[in-house]
């Protein structure tokens, strides 16, 4: 178990002293997005732009459309809410090579309170042309993720929590973000997750297997370009299908969901999601319990369903 921005930070060190031409950004939260970590190692090319996201976009943009390859990281409310528009006219539409990295995303930032919980930041993202959007689920794909950032031009999003997650892949894990992810195989029931919900998935798979169910789980990690062909292929063996997200119903993990089966194959989608309300302040492991983020509502759910 472990935090995926601890994850993010650690393989970003490793990446810029093996890249020269990687530069990184941050909005004077390097501690907390563990950017600090190549700051160690390549002061040169670690910049904390201050309490100024859309300054620190506008740096990048610069800095991508000059051959550079930039991450830009912050908090998730801040990065895809306050930037956007920068996000949107700087990067997005000239197309730039910019990675945005967001942490302390979703309900799981708890005491923070709803002013920062960003639970509406994939729906921004996925509505923007050419940006990529990925959640990884544990430590292991985090990491992938980041190095695979590097690996193609133009911009993306990589969504990450504050607390740490569950284990779902091992070190060794070869991972393909070109194709939807099969954690398990089941039949009739088919739950697709994304982000700290995948382990959640695995936890509830457990219980209903008791129960005489035993669906297949599924990482939804890259929401944009989404395998839709992949995705319809396992979806038409499934009676029921429920999506698992730490985000808002609109414009996350079930609208890609329902997008894509209502245009390819009509199936039956039932969401656990944030149901267009704001989050509150508490413990984290105690909000994501009031919303239904949990192994227990997850069960509830596919037996209210079936």
């Amino acid at each position: 178990m472990e935090e995926c921005r601890n994850a993010y930070g650690k393989t970003l060190a490793k990446l810029a002293l093996e890249n020269e031409n990687i530069v990184v950004l941050d909005a004077d939260l390097s501690k907390s997005t563990k950017t600090a970590e190549v700051q160690k190692v390549c002061p040169e090319r670690h910049f904390n732009a201050g309490i100024a996201e859309c300054n620190m976009v506008g740096m990048a943009a610069g800095l991508a459309a000059s051959g550079k390859i930039v991450y830009a990281s912050s908090f998730a409310i801040f990065l895809a809410g306050r930037a956007f528009e920068v996000i949107r006219n700087s990067v997005a539409y000239p197309n730039l090579n910019v990675k945005l990295c967001a942490t302390h995303a979703g309900l799981s930032v708890g005491e923070d309170g709803a002013s920062h919980q960003a639970v509406e930041d994939v729906a921004i993202m996925r509505a923007i042309p050419n940006m990529r959007v990925f959640v990884p689920a544990d430590q292991y794909e985090a990491a992938a993720m980041t190095r695979y950032l590097a690996t193609f031009e133009g911009p993306a999003y990589m969504r990450m929590g504050r607390g740490k997650v569950e284990d779902v892949y091992t070190p060794d894990t070869e991972f393909d973000f070109t194709k939807i992810s099969v954690v398990k195989k089941g039949s009739k029931v088919l739950l697709v997750a994304m982000g700290m919900m995948v382990a959640e998935a695995i936890k509830a798979a457990e219980v209903l297997k008791e129960k005489g169910i035993e669906p297949t789980i599924v990482n939804a990690s890259v929401l944009k370009p989404f395998d839709s062909e992949g995705f319809v292929k396992i979806a038409k063996e499934h009676d029921l299908i429920v999506t698992m997200e730490e985000h808002s119903i609109y414009g996350g993990l079930y609208s890609t969901v329902a997008e894509t089966l209502t245009r390819l194959a009509p199936k039956k989608v039932v969401p656990i999601a944030i149901m267009d309300t704001f989050g509150e302040s508490g413990k984290g492991a105690e909000v994501l319990a009031k919303y239904g983020m949990t192994c227990e509502n997850v069960v509830k759910t596919v037996l209210e369903n079936i």
